[in-house]
């Protein structure tokens, strides 16, 4: 799922408003269309000059350096020399822009809430592996190397020698075996399997840990996709936890300690409570910045980790800046009005409801506010989207959203050029609607780059005759001349854009153009707003028609995270066969036989054998047993033709859109568009942005003026 998706966006302005954020918009980007600092011509950049990152693990230099404050601790005697912090073989941050940074300074941000998840967005130093260059490739994290069997199905982790906590305590793969015995295996612990701990058939690996520093993972069949889903999200973030401090939690534990309470595991017992290191400054991590101080709805403070196991290709240990002060800020329009007033250092756009309309007013108040826009892609597939319930509980509102004309009519009644224009400040390219544009699978080649571009542009030109022709064709027709078409069966037609209440104006500003564009092709189009706690359970139930307030960001690999591609859980655009494919090799797949669809627990229902459905699931159940990469993006192209030749399943507007950032113009190595493999790929929290660009490689050109 695409971040931006639930994100509270203002309303896009018409007239002058519009004119002016497409000259800002304009002024913000290079001829070649990247997006730029602001920055006046002659002005210092605010990095290196490089594009994308080195791919080949760099080698530590044979000097090491720390920051001031750290080497007084040393002096002290308070910490251990840096030599004996660092791992052996630590990281080095592989970004073609650094330069070499400055040690010190705050950096101001502001949160919704004091532990809120994006924070964890800005470190990756959980995880075991790193996406580089916009996800097209992975490089080692806390994994110094690793391989697997031919036919993957079997991979060995070797981890860096020397590894420790936040706290000084060796890191080891024991850490790994706690969460996966102690957490995942334990029946009494919510967390489960992740997908990456799951074999091409869905059965569970078996991870061993042979020594302090190698993990096994064995699988009953083969699991190409792992070091991909390993590089995925922020581990013990937004991700899968894959490992906790044994030392300091085994204490709240009860195979380590009987006197703990029976609700250990739940989500307020002490176990819960000292594991998030997020609101909890004695939780010990591996990120470049631990929790200082925490004070619950107001502020939470980070500080420099000792042991952080980075550095740059100079041999100074991440990260730069001291510390990180996240203010809690309920209000988008009061953190808007902050960053205006230049009380913030470093913005995310995303994370804080920015939008493009966004750009003439923070360009007004750069002199005031400090900050410098900058323009990432987004690496949306879809931009504002729309999809039918493929499975709608009504048998012939079903019949019809499941025959393809009837969604490729719509698909061509759309007034794409409209909306980019006055949502999207005609930025973006105008997409039936498809994966991301920056997955792998389109990246590789020619044959990769013509496959979204088929899919993309099957049912994009607005044609209101070829339209109505195709609606004539299915039968749904004005039979009854009051100047509506109905159904085939002469019943009425009417067409629900369903949407939770809440969702952001720029999606409800696209469904009212939806609705004028439908009912002049002949339909009856009402929207229809649905409460946010029911929205989920009614979708998956099958009574509602459709969801317009969602997008498609997923990548950077079509197989890494599927659900847009075919449907395997209850959320998208086939709920019932969705969830249907979820309990596939469980008892409950068998069960409920002779049971309505829609009153089983839960509801679901098998594919048609011979319908589009089957045949993506068929080629995916290929691809994840087989190891070799050429193949399975074969595999991924020939889904891509379905959507193509049965589709569109959903329903895009426009893709990779710009998404904003905001930095004080004297912070450095926050890269630029250019600076970027791909210009950017911020929208799926799968690539976590801004954690895959290093934050802690920032640094203030002047940190004694941001103490």
């Amino acid at each position: 799922m695409a971040r931006s998706g639930g994100l509270d966006r203002r309303t896009f302005l018409y007239g002058s408003a519009l004119t002016a954020g497409a000259v800002t918009l304009g002024a913000c980007s290079s001829s070649s269309g990247s997006g730029g600092s602001g920055a006046k011509p002659g002005a210092k950049a605010r990095g290196g000059s490089g594009k994308g990152s080195e791919t080949k693990p760099l080698p530590a230099p044979a000097k090491f350096q720390e920051s001031p404050t750290l080497a007084a601790r040393v002096k002290s005697g308070d910490l251990p020399a840096l030599e004996k912090r660092l791992p052996q073989e630590p990281y080095v941050v592989p970004h073609r822009w650094l330069e070499p940074g400055k040690y010190g300074g705050n950096l101001l941000l502001a949160v919704p809430t004091a532990n809120d998840l994006q924070i964890r967005q800005y470190m990756y130093g959980h995880s075991l592996l790193r996406f580089v260059n916009d996800g097209l490739d992975i490089v080692p994290g806390l994994v110094a190397s690793w391989e697997s069997n031919a036919d993957a199905s079997e991979w060995t982790l070797h981890f860096r020698s020397g590894l420790k906590w936040s706290d000084g305590q060796p890191w080891t793969t024991a850490d790994i075996m706690f969460w996966w015995e102690d957490m995942v295996l334990n029946e009494e612990h919510p967390d489960i399997p992740p997908d990456e701990a799951k074999s091409g058939k869905g059965t569970i690996m078996k991870l061993t840990a042979p020594d302090e520093r190698t993990l096994v993972m064995k699988f009953d069949a083969p699991a190409p996709l792992t070091a991909a889903r390993l590089a995925g999200y922020v581990n013990r973030g937004n991700g899968t936890t894959w490992m906790e401090p044994k030392h300091y939690l085994k204490q709240f534990h009860p195979r380590y300690n009987k006197a703990v309470s029976k609700n250990w595991a739940s989500a307020d017992g002490e176990f819960e409570k000292k594991r998030d290191y997020s609101s909890n400054p004695q939780s010990p991590t591996m990120t470049g910045w631990c929790l200082k101080s925490y004070r619950d709805g107001r502020q939470a403070i980070w500080e420099r980790n000792p042991y952080y196991w980075c550095i740059d290709k100079d041999g100074r240990q991440l990260p730069n800046i001291d510390t990180l002060t996240f203010s809690v800020v309920e209000d988008p329009e009061v953190a808007r009005l902050q960053m205006q007033e230049g009380k913030l250092d470093y913005v995310h756009g995303p994370f804080n409801g920015l939008t493009l309309a966004d750009i003439s007013g923070f360009k007004k108040a750069e002199q005031r506010s400090g900050l410098d826009v900058l323009l990432w892609d987004g690496g949306s597939g879809t931009g504002s989207m729309f999809f039918f319930n493929y499975d709608h509980k009504d048998a012939p509102m079903r019949k019809l959203i499941r025959e393809p004309k009837f969604r490729q009519a719509l698909s061509l009644a759309t007034k794409r050029d409209e909306m980019q224009k006055s949502i999207y400040f005609n930025t973006g390219q105008q997409t039936t609607g498809t994966l991301s544009p920056k997955a792998v699978e389109y990246q590789v080649n020619d044959q990769g780059r013509k496959v979204y571009h088929d899919w993309r542009d099957s049912f994009v030109k607005y044609d209101p005759e070829k339209a109505k022709a195709l609606l004539d064709q299915i039968g749904v027709v004005d039979k009854d001349s009051d100047g509506k078409r109905e159904m085939p069966d002469g019943t009425k037609l009417k067409i629900r854009v369903d949407f939770p209440a809440d969702t952001t104006k720029d999606h409800q500003q696209k469904n009212n153009l939806l609705k004028r564009d439908w009912e002049a092709i002949g339909l009856t189009v009402t929207l229809n707003p649905i409460p946010p706690d029911a929205f989920g359970d009614e979708w998956a139930s099958g009574s509602l028609d459709s969801q317009a307030a969602w997008e498609v960001g997923n990548g950077p690999d079509h197989f890494a995270q599927p659900a847009w591609l075919l449907p395997i859980e209850p959320t998208r655009w086939a709920p019932l066969e969705g969830q249907y494919f979820a309990l596939r090799g469980t008892p409950q797949e068998h069960e409920q036989r002779d049971v309505d669809p829609f009153k089983r627990t839960p509801p679901r229902m098998e594919p048609d054998p011979k319908g589009p459905i089957a045949k993506m699931w068929k080629l995916y159940d290929q691809s994840k047993l087989e190891p070799d990469a050429v193949k399975r993006r074969q595999l991924a192209w020939e889904i891509d033709k379905i959507h193509v030749t049965d589709g569109p399943f959903f329903m895009g507007t426009v893709a990779n859109t710009p998404q904003l950032v905001l930095a004080h113009k004297d912070l450095r190595n926050v890269p630029r568009k250019e600076n970027l493999a791909l210009g950017g790929f911020v929208n799926p929290w799968q690539h976590p942005s801004p954690a895959v660009y290093d934050p802690e490689a920032y640094f203030w050109a002047n940190p004694d003026q941001h103490s």
